[in-house]
């Protein structure tokens, strides 16, 4: 989005950061193959250089998420069992 508010296109971005044209989109698409050094080159010809914090920002609602999906449900949840009555059945006291 940056790229197209500055009006510059792909080739002109690539060039200007010293990367391939498939550098730049998979750093746009957030493609895992992009090196930090090419997000560092294309956020700096975009004038974002600043803004590289961000790019690995806690993203509370993806976090809120995970946590869901770990929880046990309801169905799954184990008793605890006092220890001292398994003992006792066993004839431990």
């Amino acid at each position: 989005m940056a790229r197209k508010r500055r009006k510059l296109s792909n080739a002109v971005v690539a060039q200007r950061a010293g990367v391939s044209r498939t550098t730049v989109y998979k750093v746009e698409a957030g493609n895992p193959g992009a090196t930090l050094g090419a997000y560092v080159r294309v956020l700096a010809v975009l004038g974002l250089e600043g803004d590289l914090h961000l790019l690995a920002a806690d993203d509370r609602i993806e976090h809120k998420l995970q946590d869901q999906a770990l929880e046990p449900s309801s169905n799954t949840r184990r008793r605890k069992t006092n220890p001292s009555s398994a003992q006792n059945r066993e004839g431990f006291v």
